[in-house]
Order: structure tokens, then sequence, then C-alpha cells
């Protein structure tokens, strides 16, 4: 499968004064260089910025056109890899205000709240308005008008893969939040017979969007608040109802490092994650097989530092 990489500068909406900074990196037909639809959209949230350390691994897993060639090794080359960037910092500190309304002038969540589905209505649109940038990118290159995307029959909806990476964990919190209030769409999986494949490239509406999810990756996410889990426990019972009722199987992933886990001056990390892993353990017995869930915890036998916390993005096992 060849692919189409870039970085995106790109509103959420027409009347935003911010830009999200988007690593792509895209399924292209090889017969007609045109944008074909992929098996899964992998829609991956950045952290915190880190700047200044002098660290040459910490500065490579920043770049957000590494990060996107790292996604497409992880989940396969039959899938479009979306790196995400807050489109506003205080300082070092992303805030995703745009995703998380809660959140205060650091980025921290003062809660998780469904009303208004901020952060699918926003990945929507912002995946959506990528799209367009990069179709105009393909037309001007190949110097003509068609629309930079190919056209079949029939394609099948494309599932999505949610990861959040440090301080993007609070974004994967608010989609998982939604995720538990949204209904079940009765078209979830049927092709998209007779569309022009750019209509199914990225989801249009958020039902589609939470409706796609199949897997969650939680990447060592922290805060320097609480937080960095979700530890509703009537979110995670509404999943497992929306799984039983005929939702696709969903997988949750929960990935560390001493880093987060092993952090004693931030010992709420740990414990919100035990919680919620305790939750959907629980939740995995109800839901007749539906409900999936694994921990993994990496460079166990090493000290806690920086470097590890983004080495885990190369060695993420997302079997």
């Amino acid at each position: 499968m060849d692919r189409w990489s870039g970085i995106l500068r790109v509103q959420l909406h027409s009347k935003s004064k911010a830009f999200h900074r988007v690593g792509a990196s895209l399924c292209l037909s090889p017969e007609t260089r045109t944008l074909s639809v992929p098996e899964a959209n992998a829609i991956f949230f950045c952290g915190d910025r880190v700047e200044g350390t002098g660290n040459q691994v910490i500065e490579r897993l920043s770049d957000l056109q590494k990060l996107s060639e790292i996604v497409v090794s992880k989940f396969g080359s039959s899938i479009n890899a979306w790196v995400i960037q807050a489109s506003v910092f205080n300082g070092p500190f992303a805030v995703y205000k745009d995703f998380i309304p809660s959140v205060n002038q650091y980025g921290e969540p003062r809660s998780y709240q469904p009303t208004g589905f901020p952060a699918s209505t926003s990945t929507v649109s912002l995946l959506s308005n990528c799209l367009e940038e990069v179709r105009k990118v393909i037309s001007g290159t190949r110097g003509d008008t068609q629309s930079g995307c190919s056209r079949r029959s029939s394609v099948s909806r494309p599932k999505t893969f949610i990861l959040g990476f440090s301080k993007g964990g609070t974004v994967v919190n608010q989609i998982v939040t939604e995720l538990g209030s949204t209904e079940i769409a009765s078209d979830a999986n049927s092709p998209c017979s007779g569309q022009p494949e750019e209509t199914c490239i990225v989801p249009k509406a958020k039902e589609s969007l939470l409706n796609s999810i199949t897997e969650i990756h939680y990447v060592d996410v922290g805060l320097n608040s609480t937080g960095a889990y979700l530890t509703n426990h009537h979110v995670f019972e509404r999943i497992t109802r929306r799984l039983i009722q005929g939702a696709p199987q969903l997988r949750f992933i929960l990935h560390g490092t001493p880093r987060q886990w092993g952090n004693k001056q931030r010992d709420w990390i740990r414990n919100e994650k035990d919680e919620m892993l305790r939750l959907l353990e629980s939740e995995a017995h109800k839901s007749e097989g539906k409900l999936k869930v694994h921990s993994r915890y990496y460079f166990a036998d090493k000290p806690p530092d920086m470097q590890m916390h983004f080495e885990i993005i190369e060695s993420l096992d997302v079997s």
C-alpha cells in the first residue's frame, strides 16, 4: 500500500483562531495515486511539549511525522494514522479545551461529562478538515481538479483505534465518557455502497466515530492532578450495556512505565489506573465476551526517567 504523509496545520472550524498540528500517514491507491479507504483510522492524541532536553530519543519521538510512521508500523499499512497535537499550549502544557471544556489553564480536567459530545464532535471536524487539506495537496500535485479520492462500488466503513499519550489520555477519557452515552447506530458496519470513498475515509458524524471505535489505548498517561484515568463506574456499565445490545467488540489496553505507574510523588496515577482496571475487568465478565481488557507494563526493571516515557511509544504491543 502506497502512502501520503505530511504534517498539516488545520483549524477545528472556520471561526477558530487556533490551529492544530496533525501528523498524517494515509493510504493511497497505487493505481490512481488517490486516497483510499483504510481498514481503520488510528487517532493518536499527544501530550505536553517537552523541549530543550538535548535527548535525541525524546526529540525524535516528539516529531509528529515520526509518530505517524510508528502508529502505522504498529497497526499495519492498511490503516490511516492521525497524530493530533493540542491547538493551545500554556508554556509546555497542552490544553485540549475544544475537546474537554472543563480543563483549567494547565489542561487538567475538572470533570468528564458527555454533554454536547465535545471530544467526538471536535475529532470528526478536525479529521474532515485534515482530509480536505490533503485532498487539495494531492489534486494540486497531480495538476487536476479531481477529488483526490478514488471510488469503488462498495467499501467497508473503517474501524477506529483511539490512543492517548501522556496528557492526551484526557481526550481519551472524554471520548470514553461520550461513548457510554451514545446510541448504537444501525448502520455502523454497513458498506458505503455507491458512495465516493472520500465520504468513507473518516467518520462524518460523532455517532459514526463513536460507533466505529474498537480499540482504546492509554499510553503512559498521567497528570499533575487527578483525572489521568477514568474511574466513573457508570460510564463502564453503560458501555457494557451497549456491547450486549449489539455494539462491536471493544478492547481497552492500558500501557504504562515506571515513569507514571511507579511515581511515588504522584501516586494517584497508579491508584486511578488500578481502579479503572478493576472496573473494566468487572464489566468484562458481564459483557458476554465483547469487552476485552489488557494491562501492559514496560521497562519494569529500569529506574523511571523521561526517556522511557517516550520510548514506550516505539515499544507498544498492540496485539
